[in-house]
Formats: C-alpha cells, structure tokens, sequence
C-alpha cells in the first residue's frame, strides 16, 4: 500500500479531516475531532499509527515485525505499521475502520 492510497482511503470517512503536525512530520487524520490515525515515515519507510484495544496491539506486534508501538501516542493503545511491509491492503484497511471506531467509541464515553 502507499501513502497516497491510505489517505485517500482515511478521508473518505464521515467528517474526516486531515492537520499536519509539524514536529512528529506526521499527518494526522480526524473524525469528529478525534485523532484515528496518524500517517509519517519513520526511518524512512511509509506507516500509519492507528489505534486499538491493547489486546489487539500485543498480537498485531507479536504476529508482524512490521508493527511496533507508537512513539508519540499512548503505547498500549496506538501502533505504528509500515505500509510497504508484510500487512496486505486489506488487514490495513480492516485497522483504519478499527481505529476510527475505537477512537469514536473513546471519545463517546468521555475518555479522549
């Protein structure tokens, strides 16, 4: 997958929005105000850091090298995959839509 393609897939969520945030160089993308995924290039390769439960988190790193905790968010709830790695387009997909509920369901119940 490449960045282009995960964008415009994070933008066609409902109220998506995108800010930059200049000092982690990452683009952060929003719904209804809340962060669900963050799109950057660590060590020069192309990611997304997404959220989920930290069950998830612990299985999704210990199945993939290619996923590893966030270094910017909360590390129990948000990992960061490459997107040229092991992961196909569709688990990607299947942990934006994940990571956009998870983030809506958080902020719902007051805890952002």
């Amino acid at each position: 997958m490449n960045t282009s393609d995960l964008l415009s897939y994070c933008m066609s969520k409902a109220g998506a929005e995108q800010r930059v945030h200049s000092d982690w160089k990452a683009t952060q993308i929003l719904a209804d105000g809340v962060l669900f995924a963050m799109v950057h290039e660590p060590e020069g390769r192309p990611a997304v850091s997404l959220k989920t439960s930290p069950a998830l988190a612990d299985l999704l790193r210990q199945q993939h090298a290619d996923v590893f905790p966030s270094a910017h968010l909360n590390k129990s709830h948000w990992s960061t995959l490459y997107l040229d790695g092991g992961l196909k387009d569709s688990q990607i997909y299947y942990l934006v839509d994940a990571s956009l509920q998870q983030a809506l369901a958080t902020k719902a119940a007051g805890n952002h």
